[in-house]
């Protein structure tokens, strides 16, 4: 994926609908006493009364949001009868509102539909009073009390399946909120909620906001996270958390810490994580003593294969020393790293530059300075704006290797446009170019990384070694989407990746059956998927992270979701081989203080 931060900075655009004020009067006083907040909101997830005007809304101010989206929230204490309507509704002022929580109010204004992210996204909508004018009636008034989120609360079921008439849309579907828990939230979009005593299982990031989950034995993991496991594994008790307060006083979480008592505020929807409790209350965080990881060293007979997306590295970073550390003491210096996301020397500067020999020495000399071995490195400089990522800055997968225990097979010929080839020597395979590039005109590599492959040589055994970025998920809809099912319509050119790489792990494996490959990096896909059977087809491949507990398959965690994106598939031969060992080595993915969004991965074995 594109890192997360990178992707959030790209999208965060505030959407200006109704930025005029004006005033609305109905003539019939009946007519306006009758619409309530629940009859704006419905039963569905749009309202009934989209386009039309409405006055004499009435509400205590819930809260105030004076950043981004203005406006403030208001909530009916005279709350109807029927579960599946809400009793909340947003009103978008667009510029700073001048209510205080706790105002009685009433509201004229144009009700909307407005879609956080846009309508091409397939994000659900946030109904909302727009161009208002505003009586305050009263104030110091007590807020409605806040409806409990909680294992009871929420249904065990996350969605229901979308209309196929309306293309897998559940916008038009009655909300069934005992039933599935996108129609429970929805059920109280606007409203003021509470949850209590919530464990976090999405660190505090850099745009102030974290994630926890109301049902703490809910796919929960040995490190306090949830774990994503397949695609019905949504972990329907996971919420997002943001403040309407202060950003200094926003708590620096760390997955598995407690946020302890209550915290309360309105439930809104955003375009990066759905579902959002703003908190005009904050619980107060216990930390849970979280530590990053550290794998063990591999034994003289052993060799260490590791891959690191170290998240758009660029000469220009403070993060080189703690990348070091993270390789030599977290990871134990492994005899080959694979790194992706290696920017050129000058990071994301648009000015022709492709070369990263400034990039990767830096790198190695901070290992050096962390302890750690003097490692040579290979690498092809990628076309200039040709292999995406940010642009301009060309990122690339590089091989680090300690030459005091591997060797390189270096072949000449190989660079950004010439296919590696396999041959035969003595019955064993060769590359024909080393390092090279797996297929790099293939229409499967369309403004995407190509695969990068090496030929290595540890104790006199050949080791061939693939390192793979493979095309984000950008595009995708989210889980919380208004199509249910989401569609996921980045796989498709994963998929064809993943047959590229499956096709050049055969031709090897034709000329030496048992040779041993390896096939690492970001895949950008779950172990689950069908990236990973494409990539495993025929059997000539197997995702190692397999080999770990169910609840210790993760390497990424986004949305307070514990998942699987970085892999290490090997050949049969590695997979029986003696002392055959993986690790997913935890340092980054659950720290609100992480130097890439990816934790590293290291597989071991004897050759």
């Amino acid at each position: 994926m594109p890192s997360k931060r990178t992707a959030r900075i790209g999208a965060l655009t505030v959407a200006t609908i109704c930025s005029t004020v004006s005033a609305v009067v109905l003539t019939s006083t009946a007519e306006a006493e009758s619409i309530r907040i629940h009859d704006i909101q419905g039963t569905t997830r749009t309202s009934p009364l989209t386009g039309q005007q409405v006055a004499g809304v009435q509400g205590i101010v819930t809260g105030v949001r004076t950043y981004g989206s203005r406006g403030f929230w208001i909530q009916d204490p005279k709350a109807d009868a029927n579960p599946a309507t809400s009793e909340g509704v947003f009103v978008f002022t667009s510029s700073r509102p001048t209510v205080s929580v706790g105002d009685a109010v009433t509201v004229a204004g144009t009700v909307g539909e407005f879609v956080p992210g846009g309508t091409s996204s397939g994000n659900q909508s946030v109904t909302q009073i727009t161009r208002p004018t505003i009586t305050v009636v009263s104030t110091g008034n007590a807020v409605p009390a806040a409806t409990v989120l909680d294992t009871k609360s929420v249904p065990k079921k996350y969605a229901p399946v979308g209309d196929t008439a309306a293309g897998g849309s559940v916008n038009g579907l009655k909300l069934a909120p005992a039933t599935y828990a996108l129609d429970r939230y929805e059920s109280l979009e606007g409203m003021n909620v509470q949850v209590a005593d919530t464990r976090v299982v999405g660190a505090t990031d850099p745009f102030t906001e974290l994630w926890v989950t109301v049902k703490p034995r809910e796919n929960d993991n040995r490190r306090g996270g949830a774990l994503y496991d397949s695609y019905t594994s949504q972990n329907t008790g996971r919420l997002q958390i943001q403040s309407l307060g202060a950003v200094a006083d926003f708590p620096k979480a760390n997955v598995g810490d407690v946020l302890k008592g209550t915290t309360a505020g309105p439930l809104d929807y955003n375009q990066f994580g759905g579902y959002t409790l703003v908190a005009n209350r904050l619980g107060t965080l216990k930390q849970g003593g979280l530590e990053r990881e550290t794998t063990r060293k591999q034994a003289s007979g052993e060799l260490a294969v590791a891959t690191y997306n170290v998240e758009n590295l660029d000469p220009s970073d403070a993060s080189f020393a703690d990348h070091a550390g993270a390789i030599v003491h977290n990871l134990q210096s492994p005899d080959i790293v694979a790194l992706e996301e290696i920017q050129d020397n000058n990071g994301a500067a648009n000015d022709g530059t492709v070369a990263a020999d400034r990039t990767v020495q830096k790198l190695v000399d901070a290992i050096v300075a962390a302890g750690g071995p003097t490692y040579a490195w290979r690498s092809i400089d990628p076309v200039n704006l040709a292999d995406g990522g940010e642009p301009g800055g060309n990122i690339r997968q590089v091989f680090l290797f300690n030459p005091a225990r591997v060797s390189f097979a270096d072949r000449a010929g190989g660079d950004a446009a010439t296919a590696a080839g396999v041959t035969s020597a003595n019955g064993k395979a060769r590359l024909t170019v080393s390092p090279g590039r797996i297929d790099p005109a293939n229409a499967a590599w369309t403004n995407s990384r190509k695969p990068l492959v090496g030929e290595f040589s540890f104790r006199g055994k050949s080791v061939f070694v693939i390192a793979n970025h493979f095309a984000s998920k950008g595009g995708d809809q989210a889980l919380h989407s208004e199509f249910q099912p989401p569609k996921r319509s980045s796989e498709t050119q994963r998929h064809l990746q993943a047959t590229a790489v499956n096709a050049f792990v055969k031709q090897i494996l034709a000329k030496e059956k048992k040779a041993d490959v390896i096939a690492l990096g970001d895949i950008n896909d779950f172990e689950f998927s069908d990236t990973a059977k494409l990539l495993e087809n025929d059997g000539v491949l197997w995702s190692a992270i397999k080999s770990l507990p169910k609840r210790e398959r993760y390497s990424y965690v986004f949305q307070g979701n514990a998942q699987v994106l970085d892999q290490i598939l090997v050949s049969r031969s590695v997979r029986r081989s003696t002392g055959f060992t993986y690790d997913s080595v935890h340092v980054n993915s659950e720290f609100n203080d992480q130097i890439s969004d990816h934790d590293p991965q290291v597989v071991r074995f004897e050759p």
